[in-house]
């Protein structure tokens, strides 16, 4: 004989009662099931987040709910500005798809992110850079032309 189910949530998001009286007005009513992401206006997954939290630490360290979802809100954050800045350099590129290049110029040319994001993008290249002193020496060897 299978036992009588006294209440919790079923996977469908339905609220059960345990066994009332018939007649009694104890009927289900559907709740919808909101993460933990949506309580906190979030994309990013929270309950992920708090799973990968749990497995990197060492000696079994507790982790607080809270510092997961200030873990999400960081990393969308940042996700979102460096996503603006490469599709703000691909727009004056005038392409319509963000590459790696566009992710380095964009992080390249932002003090903080380029102080923050210390890696190699692979495909990046560098950023276009010519010395002062290189095209002011050519710059006089024209004038000097001129002049004879």
């Amino acid at each position: 004989m299978a036992p009588k189910s006294t209440g919790g949530k079923s996977k469908s998001g339905v609220t059960q009662t345990g066994g009332g009286v018939a007649g009694s007005g104890a009927t289900t009513t559907p709740r919808t099931i909101q993460t933990r992401s949506q309580k906190a206006g979030l994309q990013f997954p929270v309950g992920r987040i708090h799973r990968y939290l749990k497995q990197r630490t060492q000696h079994n360290v507790r982790i607080g709910a809270k510092a997961a979802v200030y873990t999400s809100a960081i990393l969308e954050y940042l996700t979102a500005e460096v996503l603006e800045l490469a599709g703000n350099a691909s727009k004056d590129l005038r392409v319509k798809r963000i590459t790696p290049r566009h992710l380095q110029l964009a992080i390249r040319g932002d003090e903080e992110l380029d102080i923050l994001v210390r890696a190699t993008i692979a495909g990046g290249g560098v950023l276009p850079f010519i010395h002062k002193s290189l095209t002011a020496a050519s710059g006089k060897k024209k004038l000097e032309g001129q002049q004879q």
